[in-house]
Formats: structure tokens, C-alpha cells, sequence
């Protein structure tokens, strides 16, 4: 993981671990690279460990493609708008739980996340 001084206020927030509204899961986000491209277009690679009442906690690797270009200013922007951020922030948790809801049954979920040992 980058060193988070060097990271962008966005990058900080998204590099947070959390745990989801209903108490049941928590993700302890272990690592986050965002790779910017030239379209303007992202992709944030999380390590996750997640934590569940009654379950062995789980090692991931997820990659989350971000096409979405409204948000590029939120990302890289040293003092974003607070709302802005906490929309991007929601928008990137509601994804990511998404896909740990869906991985087991949808092939394009299952791809974007591998198990680690």
C-alpha cells in the first residue's frame, strides 16, 4: 500500500475499512492501488479481509474497473467537495459489496475478485 500521506484525500477515504450497514460484514481493506489511465477512467485493486459473525475471515483481491468520469475530479482533487467524496465513497462500498454478494453466482462478479491463501 502507497504511503497514505501521499495519497489524495479520495484515495484515503476509499482505503478505509468499514463495515456494512446491517453489522454483518466488515471489510478490513489491507491494501488500495488506483491506477489512473489516460480516458480518464480508473481501476481501484483493493486486499481485503473479510470478516463475518461465524465464518473464517477471507483474503481477497478485488479490482473494480471506474469508468465513471464524473468522479475523476474526487479522486485526484487535494480538497475535494466533502459530499462529492462521501457519494464516491458510498458508490464505491455499495460495489464492492455487490460483488462479495454476487461472486458466487454472476461470472462478471466471480472475475473481478480472486481468493488469496
Amino acid at each position: 500500500m502507497a504511503d497514505m500521506a501521499a495519497r489524495t484525500p479520495a484515495e484515503r477515504e476509499l482505503a478505509r475499512s468499514y463495515t456494512t450497514g446491517d453489522g454483518g460484514t466488515r471489510f478490513n481493506v489491507t491494501g488500495l492501488s488506483v491506477e489512473h489511465h489516460p480516458d480518464r477512467s480508473a481501476t481501484l485493486t483493493y486486499r481485503l479481509t473479510v470478516a463475518r459473525r461465524g465464518h473464517q475471515d477471507e483474503a481477497w483481491a478485488v479490482t473494480l474497473p471506474w469508468d465513471d468520469k464524473s468522479f475523476v475530479d474526487v479522486l485526484t482533487s487535494p480538497a475535494p467537495d466533502p459530499v462529492r467524496l462521501q457519494q464516491l465513497v458510498h458508490v464505491v462500498r455499495a460495489l464492492l459489496e455487490e460483488w462479495w454478494d454476487t461472486k458466487a453466482h454472476n461470472r462478471q462478479s466471480a472475475r473481478m475478485g480472486r481468493r488469496l491463501p
